[in-house]
């Protein structure tokens, strides 16, 4: 993949969601909410600057943020502002 984020934002892959609940019932797709955490896979110069985030960082995001896109075959991915990014989850 090659795609640099401009600006203040970050390129975020989301994290997969269980299918199952605790007690074994199967989730399916139409009902699940989309995960609010991802793994970072590309930071603009800006960011990286910043030193605040580094890529391979698992984070937290807001609800409703972000730009999604397809690359890589038609893989989903999040373009997140700095600002819609809540925490690294260590």
């Amino acid at each position: 993949m090659n795609f640099k984020p401009l600006g203040e934002c970050v390129l975020v892959e989301r994290s997969e969601e269980d299918t199952k609940t605790a007690s074994g019932i199967i989730i399916p797709d139409n009902a699940k909410e989309k995960p609010l955490f991802g793994i970072v896979k590309s930071l603009s110069d800006k960011v990286s600057k910043e030193g605040v985030l580094k890529e391979g960082d698992k984070v937290a995001f807001v609800k409703y943020g972000g730009t999604e896109i397809k690359l890589d075959n038609n893989k989903e991915y999040l373009i997140l502002k700095l600002e819609d990014i809540l925490g690294v989850i260590a």
